[in-house]
């Protein structure tokens, strides 16, 4: 079993590190090169990629424990993310691509903020700058969880004693495979590497629900109706702060910069609705995918007496149980594609505004091509070792560390984005208070627990107050700051 395994798992990173190689040769001699791959993806590889830096290990992990534990109500967070994304693509994608050549060819979204609203670039370079980094290190650290969690469940027994503790030897492992091909290809890599976990995660998302349900001790779904009252109800127990709290997952979307940088870096307009298509179509199958394994795993588990001690494991445990070793390796090698995947993305993004709105804007303006790839390069490796520390304890959420990372930069950068690039009437002044008020109210509501218990009833996610609070805002300081007279936005 282990040889089969490990067999599987070594191909993958073969190929991973073979890609970074591949991609290494092609497009790291400029800083577009590294940052946006010279904008030249192809629709398939942008819309694969922006989806599968999208779903990361909350796809395997997160989303099937949540149905897994609680039924399906939980499928209202997928569906509302698919309608997000969806709205995305629409609004969002073509005017980004667009717009981001035009002020000034922008390679970071800080950049593409500061180009739009000059009067207040620094302001807005330097916030969004910080934003970017502290949230993308805390994401980071979520997929890290992920990783430590799969070797703890998996991995173990095939490496032995590493003279560490399990889980954390799972996460310098992820950790340091992704920063070899991250470090050494930029977005290339990372795009053309994602677009191959895209392919491998829908593959396994397809395959595992149908041999939960139909193969060896399952039940063809008549025993789904067994596991618990309500377990098949989408309303079951449902309140209304509870759905809203659910769909309004979708609102993050906007403001995810990991997921619209590849907007930037199709190869040209007309592609968009191109990438559109194929990414929703992806993302549809991926999610029924996770939805199938949570709720048919649960059955199976219930039918056939076996116990899983952490719902986020639900897939390693049926990937374990199910599969020949060399179609196990094949399944863990999915799930390290969806982690791996979002790690990637979130540190070259994170790399990007500490090379582009720090590094070039306040200590070296004339820095050559050539020494921002490599400072760039240092950067990945920073934010990956605080990312790390932070997910250093074992008892941490992958879904939890998710959706407070995913409230801060939809709270954040959601408004500013979708107002930046359809209201002409926005401010320099506007983009930094919505910037500061939607980050600062997701950190407070937090930080008073408000997302658990809010005035002694049911939690609030925070991207609700967040979201409305940075878009409100964004419309009351531009309407009270007298506009530029600037070039409208398209």
């Amino acid at each position: 079993m282990q040889t089969g395994t490990l067999a599987s798992l070594a191909i993958y990173f073969v190929l991973m590190l073979g890609i970074g190689l591949y991609a290494w040769r092609k497009s790291t001699d400029t800083s577009e090169g590294y940052l946006l791959g010279g904008r030249q993806l192809h629709p398939a590889v942008a819309a694969l990629s922006a989806g599968a830096s999208d779903m990361s290990g909350w796809l395997l992990l997160g989303l099937p424990g949540a149905l897994y534990a609680a039924g399906l109500v939980e499928a209202w967070i997928g569906i509302g993310l698919f309608l997000g994304a969806l709205v995305n693509w629409v609004v969002v994608a073509p005017r980004l691509r667009e717009q981001t050549v035009h002020y000034g060819n922008a390679l970071t979204i800080p950049e593409f903020l500061a180009n739009r609203f000059p009067d207040k670039a620094t302001a807005l370079r330097v916030v969004s700058a910080i934003i970017i980094v502290v949230f993308f290190t805390v994401y980071t650290a979520a997929g890290l969880v992920g990783g430590g969690k799969l070797f703890v469940t998996s991995f173990a027994n095939l490496f032995g004693d590493t003279g560490m503790s399990d889980y954390m030897f799972g996460i310098l492992l992820t950790a340091g495979v992704v920063l070899a091909y991250t470090m050494v290809g930029g977005f290339l890599a990372v795009s053309l590497t994602d677009f191959v976990q895209g392919c491998i995660m829908v593959v396994a998302l397809v395959l595992m629900p149908l041999v939960v349900m139909f193969g060896p001790g399952g039940s063809g779904g008549e025993s789904l109706t067994q596991v618990q009252t309500g377990f098949l109800d989408i309303g079951y127990g449902l309140t209304f702060l509870g759905f809203l709290s659910a769909i309004t997952w979708g609102l993050g979307y906007f403001g995810q910069p990991h997921i619209i940088v590849r907007f930037m870096a199709v190869r040209s307009l007309k592609d968009v609705a191109v990438a559109r298509n194929i990414g929703m179509g992806w993302m549809f199958v991926c999610l029924i995918g996770a939805i199938g394994v949570g709720i048919a795993g649960r059955a199976y588990i219930v039918r056939n007496g076996l116990a899983v001690d952490d719902p986020e494991t639900i897939f390693i445990v049926l990937a374990n149980v199910l599969f020949h070793p060399l179609i196990t390796g094949f399944l863990l090698a999915a799930l390290l594609a969806a982690i791996m995947s979002t790690i990637s993305s979130q540190l070259l993004v994170s790399s990007s505004s500490l090379t582009e709105d720090f590094y070039r804007l306040f200590l070296r303006k004339e820095a050559s091509e050539r020494e921002i790839v490599n400072v760039g390069r240092g950067a990945v490796l920073l934010v990956a070792l605080a990312a790390i520390y932070i997910a250093s304890d074992p008892d941490s959420k992958v879904l939890g560390l998710v959706s407070n990372a995913w409230a801060g930069f939809g709270a954040a950068f959601g408004p500013l984005i979708i107002l930046s690039l359809t209201w002409k009437r926005m401010t320099g002044a506007g983009a930094v208070a919505g910037l500061v008020v939607g980050a600062g109210v997701v950190g407070l509501w937090i930080a008073m627990g408000w997302n658990g218990s809010f005035m002694g009833g049911e939690g609030i996610y925070e991207i609700i107050p967040g979201f409305l609070a940075s878009w409100l805002a964004i419309w009351g300081v531009s309407l009270a700051t007298a506009p530029r007279a600037a070039e409208p936005a398209v």
